[in-house]
C-alpha cells in the first residue's frame, strides 16, 4: 500500500495532465517522470521479490521432513483458504496493474511489476496445492508453517503458550506476542502435535496452556 498509493497518483496526474501547483506545471510536464516511474517499479519488483524468495525457500525447508520430529500438509480448511486469499490478491494485483496501463503507458514499469508479483503468486500456489508443498514442520528448536506466508516461531525466549479460538499464541520476554493457526491442522493430527510441541518446551520456564486439544 505504501507503494501503490504514491504510483497511483503519479499515474493519474500524468495520465489525466492535471495541475501541480506546488511544482507549477502540469502531470504530464513533470521533470523525470519516467525516472519517478522506474524507482517505484524497482521498489514494487524489490518488495515482490523478497516476498517470493521468503515463501520458496519456506517450503524448500519445510520439505525436507527428516530434519523435524513432526512434519505434516496444512488442512485442507487452510489450503481453501489460502486459494480465496491468494486468488484476490491475484485479481488485485493485475487489475491495478492494468489500470495503471490504461491511466498512462509511461507507468509501465510498475505495471509490469504487478503483473510479474500475480504470476508468482499463481505458480507459487498451483505449486504449492498440487506438490503438497504447504506444510507444517515442528523442531526441537521451532515451529515452522510455510504456505501462503511463512510463520517461524522460535522456541527460545518463550514464557507462554495459550489458544484462543482459530489462534495460538507464543508470549515471549519484553512482551512479544506471536500466533500460529491452529486451524492449519487436520483435526487427526491435533492431538499429536500439541503432544509432541509440549515435549519440546521447558515446563521449568513456560507456562503451557492445558486445554489446547
Amino acid at each position: 500500500m505504501f507503494l501503490l498509493i504514491p504510483t497511483m497518483l503519479m499515474a493519474i496526474y500524468v495520465g489525466f495532465d492535471l495541475p501541480v501547483m506546488f511544482l507549477k506545471t502540469n502531470g504530464a510536464h513533470i521533470p523525470f517522470r519516467g525516472e519517478i516511474f522506474l524507482g517505484l517499479g524497482l521498489l514494487i519488483f524489490i518488495v515482490n521479490l523478497r516476498r517470493s524468495i521468503r515463501r520458496w525457500m519456506g517450503i524448500r525447508i519445510v520439505a525436507q521432513q527428516t530434519k523435524f520430529k513432526w512434519n505434516a500438509p496444512v488442512s485442507s480448511t487452510r489450503k481453501r483458504r489460502i486459494i480465496t486469499y491468494t486468488s484476490l490478491e491475484v485479481l488485485v494485483m493485475t487489475f491495478v496493474g492494468v489500470a495503471l496501463y490504461q491511466v498512462t503507458p509511461q507507468a509501465w514499469i510498475p505495471t509490469l511489476a504487478f503483473l510479474v508479483g500475480a504470476l508468482d503468486n499463481v505458480i507459487f500456489t498451483i505449486v504449492g496445492i498440487k506438490g503438497n508443498h504447504y506444510r507444517i514442520g515442528l523442531s526441537s528448536k521451532a515451529l515452522i508453517v510455510a504456505d501462503r506466508e511463512i510463520i517461524l516461531l522460535y522456541f527460545k525466549g518463550l514464557r507462554k503458550i495459550s489458544v484462543q479460538q482459530q489462534s495460538i499464541y507464543f508470549d515471549y520476554i519484553k512482551g512479544l506476542q506471536l500466533t500460529f493457526p491452529s486451524d492449519c491442522i487436520e483435526d487427526e493430527h491435533r492431538a499429536e502435535f500439541f503432544k509432541l510441541l509440549e515435549e519440546q518446551i521447558d515446563s521449568d520456564r513456560v507456562f503451557f496452556s492445558k486445554n489446547l486439544v
